[in-house]
C-alpha cells in the first residue's frame, strides 16, 4: 500500500498538546478522528492515532493519542502526516498527484502538447507542470475537457500562448 500526504503539523496550540495543521491538497476531509497517520511517506514510520479534529477560527487543530503536553506536541511540529492511499476518499474530479504524473497533455484535436511531470498546489488553483519547458498549466474546469487515467491522457483547451 502506498501513502499520500494529507497535512503538515505547523505549530502547537494551547496547553493540552493540540497541533495546528495545514491540510494537504485533499482538504480537511482527509483528517479525521480515529484515523491513524504515518510520519513518513513509506516504510516503517511513527504512527499517530488522531484523537480529535476541530476548527478554531481559520485553523485546523488536531490532537493525538499519547500527545497531551506542549512539550510532546513540539516534537511533532514540522512533521508531515501521511494516510494510506486506500483510506483517502477522493471527491468528484479529484485525483492523486501520482496518477496525473506521466499523462500526455493533448489539445482538443488530439495533438500532443507535452507530458505532465509534476503537480504544484497554489492557493488559487493547482497547476500541472508540463515538459518540455516545465510550463505551469492551471488545472481548472474551464480548461480541462477530459482526464482519462486508463488512456493516460488529459485533454485541455488552453488559451493561445499559454505554452
Amino acid at each position: 500500500m502506498s501513502r499520500v500526504a494529507v497535512g503538515t503539523l505547523v505549530g502547537i496550540f494551547g496547553v493540552h498538546g493540540e497541533l495546528r495543521c495545514r491540510p494537504g491538497s485533499f482538504g480537511d476531509g482527509a483528517l479525521a478522528t480515529g484515523r491513524s497517520y504515518a510520519l513518513a511517506p513509506q516504510g516503517e514510520a511513527r504512527r499517530l492515532r488522531c484523537a480529535g479534529v476541530r476548527r478554531h477560527h481559520d485553523r485546523l487543530l488536531l490532537s493525538f493519542d499519547g500527545v497531551s503536553t506542549p512539550e510532546a506536541a513540539r516534537e511533532l511540529v514540522g512533521g508531515e502526516l501521511f494516510a494510506e492511499r486506500d483510506d483517502v476518499e477522493l471527491g468528484r474530479d479529484e485525483y492523486f498527484d501520482a496518477d496525473l504524473i506521466g499523462l500526455r497533455l493533448l489539445d482538443e484535436a488530439g495533438k500532443e502538447l507535452g507530458r505532465v511531470v509534476g503537480v504544484e498546489h497554489y492557493p488559487a488553483q493547482d497547476c500541472l507542470v508540463v515538459e518540455p519547458g516545465r510550463a505551469l498549466v492551471p488545472l481548472v474546469k474551464s480548461f480541462v475537457r477530459a482526464i482519462d487515467l486508463e488512456a493516460r491522457t488529459v485533454v485541455m483547451a488552453l488559451p493561445e500562448g499559454l505554452l
